[in-house]
């Protein structure tokens, strides 16, 4: 066995353990709290706790490109503030719900949707007065805190009416309810929301650009590299590796997270034991500019 002083404690028994043990736990790592995502959890907890009940909560955007962590972010937060289940307590207690943006907008099956979530699912024909009335009540009810409206940017696929009855809607929940409403999308999302001065004025954005080369990268990739049970260490840090990795990944935090994984588990498979040249050759990864060749070849 190699020296795994480079390992937390906690990692090196792991990294210990056979191949096929590590391999699972290298594919089932997922989170890093790097800063910006650690600071948009802080901004998002402090509103779970302090806009509840106001007149007009707070209310936030979180915008990036895809795959660049929103979802992530969203689950974390959902995790971090869901309650354990108390024996002999009837009444469950969802402090944030998180529903997703339907492809149809429509204010009505959106309130079915979000009443799915909750438990409580109704009829097809339900009218959408009851569909409110009895959302806002399960809402209550639960002691939702904060609502999260993930893939918020598919509202721009209805109709110009059907966005300004949802918009609507937002400010009717927000104003109802007086709990912070979270949209999260692309840009799309915030040119949807642009669109009302109101809402625009009351929505905060927190905005996950894409990764650049520099410091910032380097302590992301250091982190990623921490979290693997490989038994020699892994020096990411040149600033060629940086501009292949952003080349091949597009700069979004979940390729860069896939190909560092891949990468990885062909350390672990070569007993290379470490991501170097030849482990990177090694990896099953295709980057999103690989993906979208070898479809378009495949369509000719």
């Amino acid at each position: 066995m190699s020296d795994l002083s480079h390992l937390p404690l906690d990692l090196q028994e792991i990294a210990a353990a056979d191949n096929a043990q590590r391999i699972a736990f290298i594919r089932g790592q997922w989170w890093i709290g790097y800063p910006q995502a650690q600071a948009s959890l802080d901004l998002l907890g402090a509103a779970i706790e302090n806009e509840p009940g106001r007149v007009r909560p707070q209310c936030f955007l979180v915008l990036g490109p895809t795959n660049n962590g929103k979802s992530m972010i969203i689950e974390k937060l959902r995790r971090d503030h869901t309650p354990p289940v108390l024996p002999g307590r009837d009444e469950e207690n969802i402090p944030v719900v998180v529903v997703q943006m339907l492809t149809d907008p429509g204010v009505a099956r959106f309130y079915q949707h979000l009443l799915e979530i909750l438990g409580s699912p109704v009829r097809r024909t339900a009218r959408k007065h009851d569909l409110e009335a009895l959302a806002l009540s399960i809402l209550k009810r639960v002691g939702a805190r904060i609502l999260i409206i993930d893939e918020l940017h598919n509202l721009l696929a209805g109709t110009v009416p059907a966005q300004r009855e949802f918009l609507n809607l937002l400010r009717f929940l927000g104003n109802e309810l007086r709990i912070p409403i979270v949209g999260a999308g692309t840009k799309d999302a915030y040119l949807a929301i642009r669109t009302d001065s109101q809402l625009e004025n009351r929505f905060h954005p927190i905005i996950l650009p894409v990764w650049v080369e520099g410091d910032e990268l380097n302590r992301l990739l250091q982190s990623f590299v921490a979290t693997f049970p490989l038994r020699k260490p892994s020096f990411l840090s040149s600033a060629e590796l940086q501009r292949w990795i952003l080349a091949r990944t597009g700069g979004t935090i979940g390729e860069i997270a896939a190909l560092l994984r891949s990468a990885a588990v062909a350390a672990v498979e070569s007993e290379e034991e470490a991501i170097n040249q030849r482990s990177l050759r090694l990896m099953k990864y295709q980057g999103p500019a690989e993906r979208r060749r070898l479809t378009e070849k495949l369509l000719v």
